[in-house]
């Protein structure tokens, strides 16, 4: 079995920005507050216990216990519902979109993440309490990102009209959509299991929320996971002064582009909007501009005077949604918060947020890359083995693959570089000559040996493609076990659902993970099932 460790930054899929950051580059160290280490927690809870709002806590404790209240819950998640109203306990955060039956495996390594974290927090830090939470993004409105999950190579997509929040979507019609799916699951033990999970999870509750509260709590309940939909009356009233201040002064859009500036040598992940919330109802969420002295809703008829839309704003604080902008520092406000687990596009957009941070006096919270996998069967792994691969091969590109798997099993040299400097070599006494004679005798050389070399390096080309072409049955099984650990010739867990390996494992899948995904180790991980 392939032994070698891949870390993020020499797997080939992280962006640069995030190859540096996790190289804690200079050029990046203004726009985070403190690296994820171990240590850092120390400084980081001192610092959010100094300027946390601890009466916030028994708003945010109430309103946990009200979505917890038709569902069971683990005696673990109560406890730390509990806890959270002790001004010694603190939140390890990660959010995450509603999709269907939790979309691509990356949903669980996210979550698995956060949990494991609080684990190792609470083991260096025993006279705090550390909550893992699962913010469900209930006010998102993109509904064609998460109407769909893919298995054994199909996708399946819930066809559904939606204009509004996402959470508050009906689930109605989902039951022709496990019709489907449940016949390509098949019959047995863990394909039951499955089905049973998908009913209890959307069948048999109204809307997307509730379902998806469900589902992860079934998932990961025994470990104390708490789910909070900020979707909320109560919790967004302690935002008012943040969403006021937006609404007047707009002071987030000059300080994220100012922010933004410092991160011009790599892709920008979000551009701000002038004024970052949107107006939410049940089937509507949509942008507020400001426009001649109005506050208007784009692609509606509503629009405000300052007067009325700051009324609104203190009497119905639940019809204002913050974006990408400002979701984050509304989280901030409203969680005793001291790490956010996300993705590279989630990290790189929290990068532009701390100078807006500091203005508003909210801590930013330590800014942590979550776990990635490759899952692997034992036979994939013998297989790789048999066919000399190494991991590092495997996340190679497959074209870069292809070439070097075909140089290292020819039975003769493909690579024509020892003919490249014998050329070379001869082409130096021709230019001893040429200097001692007219300077078109020179460029006679010259253009000759960019031929000669050009006809070499078509000629490797094509010795390359002729060993391809030779080589093609052991190539293929490369190509094959390829293709199956990086299906689409992209990452497993931005493919893959769950549920395809619990079909096949059934429920040692997340403990497996649980045991083996390290938070702070910055490798990724592969687990051989």
């Amino acid at each position: 079995m392939p032994t070698d460790c891949i870390t993020y930054q020499n797997s080939g899929y992280f962006s640069s920005l995030m190859n540096d950051y996790l190289d804690q580059k200079n050029n990046l160290h203004s726009l985070y507050n403190r690296f994820p280490t171990l240590e850092n927690f120390e400084n980081q809870i001192l610092e959010k216990q100094n300027n946390y709002d601890n009466n916030n806590r028994s708003i945010l404790v109430s309103a946990l216990q009200k979505q917890y209240l038709n569902g069971e819950t683990s005696v673990l998640t109560n406890q730390n519902i509990e806890a959270l109203a002790l001004p010694n306990t603190f939140t390890v955060t990660t959010g995450h979109q509603l999709n269907l039956f939790s979309g691509p495996l990356y949903f669980l390594y996210k979550i698995i993440s956060t949990i494991n974290l609080t684990t190792e927090l609470k083991a260096t830090y025993p006279t705090y309490n550390f909550v893992p939470i699962y913010w469900m993004a209930t006010e998102d409105h993109d509904f064609e990102e998460i109407n769909y999950f893919n298995f054994k190579g199909k996708k399946f997509r819930w066809n559904k009209e939606s204009t509004g929040p996402v959470g508050r979507l009906s689930t109605e019609g989902l039951a022709d959509f496990l019709e489907v799916y449940a016949l390509e699951l098949g019959s047995g033990i863990n394909a039951d299991t499955l089905k049973k999970l998908f009913t209890d999870s959307y069948l048999n509750h109204d809307n997307l929320a509730d379902a998806t509260r469900f589902l992860a709590n079934e998932l990961f309940g025994e470990y104390g996971l708490v789910i909070l939909d900020a979707d909320n009356s109560d919790l967004k009233r302690t935002f008012i002064p943040f969403a006021k201040e937006e609404l007047l002064h707009q002071s987030s859009h000059k300080l994220v582009l100012e922010t933004a500036e410092k991160l011009k040598d790599y892709t920008i992940q979000v551009n701000p909007r002038e004024i970052n919330l949107f107006y939410i109802e049940d089937d509507i969420r949509e942008r507020i501009i400001l426009e001649n002295g109005m506050y208007n809703v784009i692609n509606s008829k509503i629009k405000f005077t300052e007067s009325e839309i700051l009324h609104l704003l203190e009497t119905h604080p639940e019809k204002f949604s913050p974006n990408v902008i400002m979701r984050p520092l509304y989280q901030e406000v409203i969680l005793p918060n001291l790490c956010y687990v996300g993705g590279g596009g989630e990290i790189a957009y929290w990068l532009e947020l701390k100078s807006f941070f500091a203005a508003a006096k909210v801590t930013l919270p330590i800014l942590l890359l979550r776990n990635s996998a490759l899952l692997a069967t034992e036979k994939q792994a013998k297989k790789a083995d048999k066919l000399d691969l190494t991991w590092s091969d495997l996340f190679s590109k497959q074209n870069q693959l292809m070439n070097n798997k075909t140089k290292q099993i020819s039975d003769f040299p493909i690579d024509l570089a020892h003919l490249k400097t014998q050329l070379q070599e001869q082409f130096k006494a021709l230019y001893e000559v040429a200097n001692k004679t007219d300077e078109s005798f020179l460029g006679a050389i010259k253009a000759q040996e960019a031929k000669q070399t050009k006809g070499l390096e078509n000629l490797e080309k094509r010795l390359l493609k002729a060993q391809k072409r030779k080589l093609s049955d052991i190539l293929q099984r490369i190509t094959d076990l390829q293709n199956d650990l990086f299906p689409n010739q992209s990452l497993q867990e931005r493919q893959t659902n769950f549920s395809e390996f619990y079909l096949e494992y059934g429920n040692v899948i997340i403990p497996t993970l649980i045991k083996q995904l390290q938070p702070l180790d910055n490798k990724f991980e592969i687990i051989v099932l």
